[in-house]
């Protein structure tokens, strides 16, 4: 059975194993839409079933995608989801350890890159049984500093590198974009309601940019309700 993203969008085959689409995915490749970087050519660390290609490429059909994930199930399900939207001729997934990035991709080739990464390190708590789930929860094979640094290479002077994590990684997500040449230049915070705190943070940092950062008006997920914000709706398309 496939799901729609939103109504005649995007077709999406999920399995058991392989990390779930959730709103962390839709958000980013929405943060994605509102930069003014350039969008030609893009590579996603981490893809998983391949969510953030089919959603980016989607929108621009101009986009061209490389992603990489280090397990199998997730590769053969992201080019399966590819096929099923036929934008297997925008995107390249490979299957490989993004830790050793210089052996798939070209230093600088990219304008942007974008990740969804493991957001608990190693060691912080109890581990899911399943491996799947675990690579794509707990830093067990990256961790932040693996992300950033594969992000430095491939990042054109001048490009992005955007992100989603939670709040409580913002100063690890700092440090280690200006160790790999990124100045965060663009962040914001997603909670589920407005009285409550951010769950999850989007940050943009730019490769060379000089010290400024945006901080923009959280997005709101729910309104006083529990219904979706007019913001959301507007995203998924409803």
């Amino acid at each position: 059975m496939l799901d729609y993203l939103w109504s005649d969008g995007p077709r999406l085959k999920q399995q058991s194993g392989v990390f779930r689409l959730g709103t962390d995915s839709i958000m980013l490749a929405h943060f994605v839409s509102s930069s003014d970087c350039k969008k030609r050519s893009a590579v996603d660390l981490g893809t998983g079933a391949g969510i953030l290609p089919l959603i980016l490429t989607w929108n621009n059909p101009t986009l061209r995608v490389d992603a990489i994930d280090i397990q199998p199930e997730a590769v053969q399900l992201a080019r399966e989801n590819l096929n099923i939207n036929s934008l297997s001729e925008k995107v390249n997934i490979f299957e490989g350890d993004l830790r050793c990035h210089r052996e798939f991709f070209g230093a600088g080739a990219y304008d942007f890159v974008v990740s969804n990464p493991p957001y608990y390190p190693s060691g912080s708590g109890k581990l899911p049984e399943d491996v799947g789930i675990m690579t794509a929860r707990s830093e067990v094979f990256c961790t932040l500093d693996d992300i950033c640094k594969a992000a430095g290479y491939l990042t054109r002077w001048g490009g992005s590198f955007m992100l989603i994590h939670k709040p409580e990684r913002l100063a690890d997500i700092f440090r280690s974009m200006n160790i790999y040449g990124f100045e965060p230049k663009r962040l914001r915070f997603v909670s589920h309601k407005s009285d409550a705190p951010p769950n999850l943070v989007l940050v943009e940092g730019r490769r060379g940019g000089k010290s400024s950062l945006q901080v923009e008006a959280p997005l709101i997920l729910m309104d006083e309700d529990g219904c979706d914000t007019d913001e959301v709706r507007a995203i998924y398309r409803r």
